[in-house]
């Protein structure tokens, strides 16, 4: 099961927020949430900061959820930035959803795994063609003299690709995002927040609450 976000619709209410509610599997959950945060007009809501760590620090980013499916969440990018290489590292990541105007946010923590080739050059190949091109001219997270510099690479593949289809760069793909625990916090006026926890033991999702 992939979910498109681009047909998403759907409502959950705040005061709805009880474990009797809660969907037993918290990728079902997710999207409960997520159909519900487009609903009410949240900019981007597939918007998530991903966290990543190496041996000398943790680093922190806003990327795009482009799908999601039973196995995970998946976002793609450059396998040369700083983000891939804290992964390859260390392949523990975190994703966090700040849903902020409906006092929502998801946090998950999981394994990032590269996607295959196929999946990745099916999504790439989905792209607008000043995207594909960017993801050729950016050597992402290098250091760049000039924004020019910049420019003048991606003019050089626009016309390089002007009358064909652009391929999948062999630096650039994605990750799922494989979660074994995903908490959900709904934000109450007394502060007395809810917060439901998943985790993943074996095949299985035990939910517990959690003190706010």
């Amino acid at each position: 099961m992939t979910v498109d976000l681009t047909l998403l619709q759907g409502d959950l209410g705040k005061d709805d927020f009880i474990k009797a509610n809660l969907h037993g599997d918290p990728i079902k959950q997710f999207e409960r949430w997520l159909l519900a945060a487009e609903q009410e007009g949240v900019i981007e809501p597939n918007a998530m900061s991903l966290a990543t760590t190496d041996s000398q620090s943790v680093s922190i980013r806003t990327v795009l959820l482009k799908y999601f499916d039973m196995e995970g969440f998946v976002f793609f990018t450059n396998y040369d930035s700083r983000k891939a290489k804290e992964i390859k590292e260390n392949s523990q990541v975190a994703l966090l959803f700040p849903w902020l105007q409906m006092e929502r946010q998801v946090k998950i923590s999981g394994i990032a795994e590269k996607v295959s080739t196929e999946e990745s050059s099916v999504y790439f190949s989905s792209r607008p063609k000043y995207s594909q091109l960017g993801a050729w001219a950016s050597q992402q997270s290098s250091h760049l003299s000039s924004r020019q510099m910049l420019l003048e690479r991606f003019d050089e593949l626009k016309n390089r690709y002007k009358d064909e289809a652009v391929p999948l760069p062999n630096f650039w793909g994605g990750y799922r995002v494989v979660p074994h625990r995903i908490e959900f916090w709904q934000g109450r006026d007394d502060r007395l927040h809810d917060r439901f926890q998943y985790q993943k033991l074996g095949d299985e999702w035990l939910i517990s609450r959690l003190a706010p």
